[in-house]
């Protein structure tokens, strides 16, 4: 009964969005307990709905997801498109960590935004917005409803980034910085997604439909030409480079922390990032139809993850460097998607079980470290809006020695980093092992598996690299010396703040063990051996031994351990210790590697660059022709019936003669021409 009402997820912070923008400054908080209400109920119904799915007959032998819609309008031609929703594994997920991350922000913004007055109506507002947005795309039942909700995404995170454009704390300079970065964001991801409407323009034309159950029949697949298919995916791929920000669409999301720190949790942790995650993840029956499309997947992740773990290495600002990781991690995940991907096309050439076993196990990797991930990058944004919240600044040189002053913050951020650092039995360690594993495994087929080596390498020394910066970040806020900031710190932040974190801390540590209690069961997609449908969940998991003997008797298991300790302990002897000076490895900064690493490998010159030689090229071109063409034909034809009649009017004299005249001579030209129309025709 809870199912039927999942259309309701999105909506009521859509309503609650209404609600503060017209009286929220006469609710309490200008609108915040509003949104949290809203957000609450969210979290409540989508927990009831994917317990009724868990529990039902769709999830426990039938078709393995629940699907409804009404018809929302009719292109001549026999193209119908639907509203509704769709309830799968995938969804299930989603949902969980989604609605729940976002509750918590919203509560942590109570104290994070308590200094804002009445601009935190606009505030809660957007992120209500923002919001359903996020749910509204994890629940849609076809393309085009993803992609409006996509584009909700898109908007709020530009009124979002930009929230302090008009003013900021810190002054012009930071509110033009704002503003800077909210089109930055807006334009990139512009281009994305223009990738993925293209996309959808094929499926429409090869399809007939976007619904996600007619576009993943087996036999519609098998129907349509395998070359649109591919120019489909790739289209649609483009859209998640741009959305999550893979390569080379990566620069957008570190400037995005121009914004609240609450707004860049959501971004990171929530939906808007991982959007693009999701949308290959959901439309893997689409992508596992050609394994040259899954490897050109896998090697954007891999080059996405240590480009952006490079970045990470030598940058000052706390929110950056969490960004920068969040760039890496989600190349982790798409890493994984490919190269289960890779096998699962393969495998279903070759009509091989076991292979196509192990491109489910890619998928799941993925899609696992998405959710542990959701976790652990939510508490580290919001442990840093704490510091900040605290200190006045993100400059980590003028930090250190903030664990005495900020005992619960320091301890959460603790956790967080040795998670994603893939510290043992923390969540990262699984999830990241898992995806670590499944492309090693890729490297073993086909005629291209040996690129997916390469790729492994670049995980594994990503691996190395998130430790180390990770806890360089640890080391430089919470441990050593006091630092200015330090010194002039107001201590631990308010409680609306640290219960968050500490609820956030235990998902950071305890995620991961749900794959060892059927979480791999509702998340893996197994595609039917008769019929070929593919479905997301239906108990085909592992149990918990084959996952701690597939771990443990791994040796690359214990080369990443190796690495992340090592790179946990240079960090404690460069930042805590002080053993070790950083500066020997990069001659005090002026090292040219440190410099293509402060300048994120000129990757911001090279869109500069691009934009003024194409974008204000193209500009120039389009001025030209509005001014020359249709301005020049506007004025042109203006200009003849001006000069027209300022010749006509020469001709009212008033004088009779004159007209006689002039009808006389028309008379005669009249004549003239129609003796040359009858000589030419051949005579009467």
């Amino acid at each position: 009964m809870f199912i039927e009402y999942t259309w309701l997820i999105p909506v009521i912070p859509l309503i609650f969005f209404v609600i503060i923008g017209l009286i929220g400054k006469k609710t309490p908080k200008e609108g915040g307990l509003i949104a949290i209400i809203g957000a609450l109920v969210s979290f409540v119904l989508s927990v009831l709905v994917v317990y009724e799915f868990l529990t039902g007959p769709a999830y426990n032998g039938g078709i393995g997801y629940v699907t409804d819609a009404v018809t929302w309008f009719t292109i001549p031609g026999g193209f119908t498109l639907t509203l509704g929703y769709y309830v799968d594994g995938l969804t299930c997920v989603m949902l969980m960590f989604s609605s729940l991350i976002s509750l918590l922000i919203f509560i942590y913004s109570i104290g994070y935004m308590h200094d804002q007055g009445k601009r935190n109506r606009r505030y809660f507002a957007e992120v209500s917005l923002f919001l359903a947005g996020m749910l509204g795309l994890i629940i849609s039942n076809n393309y085009l409803m993803t992609f409006v909700f996509w584009e909700v995404m898109g908007l709020c995170s530009y009124l979002l980034i930009g929230f302090w454009s008009f003013r900021h704390p810190e002054g012009d300079v930071a509110s033009d910085k704002a503003a800077s970065a909210a089109k930055k964001a807006f334009i990139v991801t512009r281009l994305g997604d223009v990738s993925f409407m293209a996309g959808l323009f094929v499926l429409l034309y090869a399809f007939q439909s976007l619904d996600y159950v007619s576009l993943f029949e087996p036999s519609a697949i098998a129907a349509v030409d395998s070359n649109l298919i591919i120019l489909a995916t790739l289209l649609l791929f483009g859209g998640a480079i741009g959305k999550s920000a893979q390569f080379p669409l990566q620069d957008w999301l570190p400037d995005a922390m121009a914004g609240p720190t609450t707004v860049s949790a959501l971004i990171h942790a929530a939906t808007m990032v991982k959007a693009g995650v999701y949308l290959v993840a959901r439309s893997y029956p689409l992508f596992v139809q050609s394994a040259d499309v899954m490897l050109l997947v896998g090697l954007i992740g891999g080059i996405t993850a240590i480009l952006a773990a490079s970045m990470a290495l030598n940058n000052m600002n706390i929110k950056k460097v969490l960004a920068f990781s969040t760039i890496s991690q989600l190349g982790y995940m798409i890493m994984a998607l490919g190269a289960g991907g890779y096998m699962m096309a393969i495998g279903m050439q070759e009509n091989n079980p076991a292979l196509i076993a192990a491109g489910a196990a890619g998928y799941t990797a993925g899609v696992f470290h998405m959710f542990n991930h959701a976790f652990f990058k939510a508490l580290l944004f919001m442990g840093s809006g704490s510091v900040i919240h605290s200190c006045g600044t993100e400059d980590m040189r003028e930090m250190g020695g903030l664990g005495k002053k900020m005992k619960w913050t320091s301890i959460t951020m603790l956790i967080g980093s040795l998670s994603i650092a893939g510290f043992p039995f923390f969540s990262g360690f699984w999830s990241k092992d898992l995806v670590l594993e499944s492309v090693m495994k890729a490297s073993e087929f086909g005629p291209e598996g040996y690129i997916f080596a390469i790729i492994w390498v670049l995980g594994v020394v990503t691996a190395f690299m998130t430790a180390f910066y990770m806890f360089r970040m640890w080391y430089m806020t919470f441990g050593g010396p006091k630092g200015h900031a330090t010194e002039h710190s107001h201590g631990e932040s308010p409680a609306s703040m640290t219960i968050p974190l500490m609820l956030l801390a235990i998902f950071a540590f305890g995620s991961g063990f749900l794959i060892l209690f059927g979480l791999d069961g509702i998340i893996t997609i197994s595609p039917d051996a008769i019929t070929g449908a593919f479905t997301v969940g239906m108990h085909d998991g592992h149990g918990a031994a084959h996952f701690i003997e597939e771990l443990f008797t791994n040796p690359y298991t214990y080369l990443t351990i190796v690495l992340a300790l090592l790179g946990i302990y240079i960090a404690y002897l460069m930042y805590s210790k002080f053993s070790v000076n950083p500066g020997r490895f990069n001659k005090e900064g002026q090292s040219r590697l440190y410099n293509a690493l402060e300048k994120r490998w000129w990757f911001p010159q090279l869109y500069d660059w691009i934009s003024w030689k194409f974008g204000y090229g193209i500009g120039k071109g389009v001025d030209y022709f509005d001014r020359n063409v249709v301005d020049g034909t506007v004025n042109g034809l203006s200009s003849a019936v001006v000069g027209s009649g300022e010749s006509a009017k020469y001709v009212q004299t008033g004088n009779v003669g004159n007209y006689a005249s002039i009808v006389m001579i028309g008379v005669a030209a009249v004549f003239v021409v129609a003796l040359v129309f009858i000589y030419f025709m051949g005579g009467m």
